[in-house]
């Protein structure tokens, strides 16, 4: 049996698949075929069942979302749009991720490393960028990936992992904020920095995230976290 990770990626922009295609050849082990036709790219993924589907949502031809109702049961998906008004409906359709374009490289890995666990296969050896803090008196390497959110303690800022390990450095919250890519994390309190790819629901006071963990939503922040669901 192939250890390759099947996929396909649908989109009528040429770019669009080329970035894709960079980004799968970045992670490696990936079988990669690309439709700018959606309905061909349906027919693909129906007679072959690739272990994970890239679809847009707005086509010329036809509605990504009219083509994710369609998929077969149980096909790992991932949308990739630049309108981010489709966020609940897509994630209403099962859609293991969201990737807003442009996205960067490490916000499509973080996407891929849950299509992977979605569908039972192991991540791939992380190639992430990483942030370097201090603690204490050593050098802590944490990659960006496994950053779930990052709270200011007076004068420090306690760095939260999806391993369940903590790193605390005293170093300022707005600090760490600018280390990180502006794209894959958001300040929604003046004491909290999220991973937006670790966000499992949110409203105007409070985003829980994907360990259950519930933090606050400052009022000045607000506006910036419904822009989630905003074009």
């Amino acid at each position: 049996m192939s250890n390759l990770i099947k996929c396909v990626a649908i989109d009528d922009e040429p770019l669009a698949l080329d970035i894709i295609e960079k980004f799968c050849q970045r992670i490696g082990n990936i079988e990669l075929k690309r439709f700018s036709d959606p309905r061909l790219g349906l027919e693909a993924i129906q007679r072959n069942r690739p272990d994970i589907v890239f679809l847009d949502i707005e086509m010329d031809a036809v509605s990504g979302l009219d083509i994710a109702s369609r998929l077969p049961e149980g096909t790992c998906f991932i949308f990739t749009t630049a309108y981010l008004r489709y966020a609940l409906e897509g994630f209403d359709l099962d859609a293991v991720d969201y990737l807003h374009k442009p996205f960067a490289f490490s916000r499509f890995q973080t996407a891929f490393s849950k299509a992977l666990r979605r569908i039972g296969r192991q991540s791939i050896k992380s190639t992430s960028q990483c942030i370097v803090v201090k603690q204490d008196y050593s050098n802590i390497s944490i990659p960006i990936d496994d950053i779930l959110y990052v709270e200011a303690v007076e004068g420090y800022s306690k760095i939260f992992r999806t391993s369940g390990e903590c790193v605390m450095s005293r170093i300022l919250l707005k600090n760490v904020f600018a280390m990180l890519p502006p794209e894959s994390f958001m300040r929604i309190h003046r004491s909290f920095v999220v991973s937006i790819s670790k966000i499992k629901c949110f409203n105007k006071q409070e985003v829980v995230l994907v360990d259950g963990e519930t933090l606050p939503i400052g009022k000045q922040y607000s506006s910036t976290i419904m822009q989630l669901v905003k074009e």
